[in-house]
């Protein structure tokens, strides 16, 4: 079953990425599903290759015939998602461009990503779809904490603006930031603030929803047992939703069983309604964990786990670069990138929740970088807490 109500660019062209990408159900395989994807790849490849100079010569020097393509999406050249951080590149006109989007916070390199209104709100409808295979958007009320950055109303950056649409799942009875503006156009850590807005939302007897950056939630909770706050009981109908990773603070991270732990004992969230989501803003396919915490890959995109010298592909429970593949961006070539992560790949049956589809482990990051994502500018704040 598809949804109509969102076409691609030109629907003769991409028929197949339409198909791929309109699909409700975000983890049911059609029969003919690889078959499809293959072709949606190619549609998108050609696509690519047809708009953007960059991309054709991309193409060119890489050896790359679309036409004598196997249909193995292994073989399809990849961009490193560092890439974006230094050249802004379209494949539809300036006045096509829906909205711009990047990649990091108050300082360092940004990744600048440009959408048209299909590629922002293919990913969009796909968030749709896997929060609605959980049953996480009703009608009810809730109040929302924020662990990203509070922002000005024409702001573009991607972790705050992924944060700011989740809202929309569940009607807003109030909402708080971690990551406050203080006048200067930067940002301070509320530890107290977070503390505070805890302890009145616990008084309210209403769900509550908590998305962002897993650190600053790490802290927030550290810091009550450090003030031996008495044991919070938030509703059991509330919902941890975490993205943007520990980078700069990688040291100091502990494992996600032990946060989930902390979050249950402290606020009294049960552990199924704890979960974490992967992603960027090179690559927008949302992947959200299961009950069983793995990020299970959505019909949508294919991963593929490459040597970290040779980049040769590897097939399940080996450590190597992680590499997303999508059709279904046409605002910029980035439907294939491999990111700076290594992971690894695990057959769907392994998880044990019941999805058939795949699912990857983040590992870490590979190496040091200079860059700052998001994560690693939040991470700033914390200096003068900790």
């Amino acid at each position: 079953m598809t949804s109509s109500f969102l076409y691609p660019p030109d629907r003769t062209r991409l028929s197949a990425v339409e198909k791929i990408c309109t699909q409700i159900d975000p983890y049911t395989l059609p029969n003919d599903h690889d078959w499809l994807f293959s072709q949606a790849m190619k549609e998108i490849l050609l696509w690519h290759q047809s708009k953007s100079p960059f991309y054709r010569q991309f193409l060119l020097d890489t050896g790359f015939d679309i036409h004598q393509w196997s249909g193995d999406c292994a073989d399809i050249p990849s961009i490193p998602a560092e890439f974006f951080k230094y050249h802004s590149i379209k494949s539809v006109t300036q006045e096509n461009i829906h909205i711009s989007l990047t990649s990091s916070g108050t300082s360092g390199q940004k990744s600048q990503m440009f959408f048209d209104e299909w590629s922002l709100g293919s990913a969009q409808k796909m968030v749709d779809n896997i929060f609605s295979y959980y049953g996480w958007i009703n009608q009810e009320k809730v109040n929302y904490l924020l662990y990203s950055y509070q922002t000005e109303a024409d702001s573009r950056l991607g972790t705050s603006y992924t944060d700011n649409f989740l809202t929309k799942y569940a009607p807003i009875n109030r909402v708080e930031y971690a990551l406050k503006l203080n006048g200067r156009d930067k940002h301070d850590f509320d530890v107290f603030g977070c503390i505070r807005a805890f302890q009145e939302f616990e008084t309210q007897e209403m769900p509550v929803r908590i998305f962002g950056f897993p650190s600053f939630f790490y802290f927030t909770l550290q810091r009550m047992k450090e003030l031996k706050c008495p044991p919070i009981k938030l509703s059991p109908d509330s919902l941890v939703f975490l993205g943007g990773g520990w980078k700069g603070y990688a040291n100091q991270e502990i494992k996600k069983s032990e946060l989930y732990a902390l979050a249950e004992e402290v606020l009294g969230i049960p552990n199924s309604r704890l979960r974490d989501g992967f992603g960027s803003v090179e690559h927008c396919i949302p992947y959200i964990e299961c009950k069983n915490h793995h990020f299970h890959v959505p019909i949508y995109s294919k991963v593929i786990i490459r040597d970290l010298k040779t980049l040769r592909p590897l097939g399940y429970n080996k450590d190597g670069f992680i590499q997303f593949i999508s059709p279904y961006i046409t605002s910029s070539p980035a439907h294939s990138v491999i990111m700076g992560d290594l992971a690894q790949l695990h057959t769907g049956q392994s998880c044990g929740c019941g999805l058939k589809n795949d699912w990857f482990e983040i590992l870490g990051r590979a190496g040091v970088s200079k860059n700052k994502s998001c994560a690693i500018a939040a991470a700033e704040l914390l200096r003068d807490f900790l």
